[in-house]
């Protein structure tokens, strides 16, 4: 059966897929650049490169949200019910603490880079890094909160 949270939209798929769309309109704006009928833009390759990352990392959030991400469960089916939840708990309070210092080394990043012009676009490089300390926190968010909502089902039914 469907959770409701996990079929209502959310602010982090909603802008996954706004930027997918905006990728898709800069992509078609660099093909037909280069069939001739007009010069293609030189900042759609970037750009597209930039809205490519920017979705992956935001759409990270959204799969955490609705926990929809693959993974081997095999071992852990076959384990008691208990086990399988301190398993799965023990494994996202790793992928936190990973996450939240991968937040750190993106936030230094976006520092060191803020001076630094794009290549193509008239904005820092800064933009770029930011993708994963932005994505990152919401990608916390969800994780933590997944967390919390097991703990309180385990022990609402132990």
């Amino acid at each position: 059966m469907f959770d409701s949270a996990k079929t209502r939209y959310s602010f982090e798929g909603s802008a996954a897929a706004i930027i997918f769309i905006v990728l898709l309109g800069v992509m078609l704006l660099q093909v037909v650049g280069r069939t001739g009928y007009f010069n293609p833009p030189i900042w759609t390759e970037e750009l597209s490169r930039w809205l490519w990352v920017w979705m992956a990392f935001i759409g990270i959030a959204e799969v955490e949200r609705t926990d929809t991400h693959l993974r081997m469960d095999i071992i852990p089916e076959m384990m008691a019910r208990t086990a399988r939840i301190a398993t799965f708990t023990i494994i996202d309070l790793l992928y936190l603490g990973i996450t939240c210092h991968l937040i750190w080394i993106g936030y230094r990043g976006v520092l060191r880079s803020w001076n630094n012009a794009a290549v193509s676009l008239p904005v820092s490089d800064a933009l770029l890094y930011a993708s994963f300390p932005i994505a990152g926190i919401f990608i916390v968010y969800r994780v933590a909160n997944r967390v919390i909502r097991r703990i309180g089902r385990s022990r609402g039914q132990g």
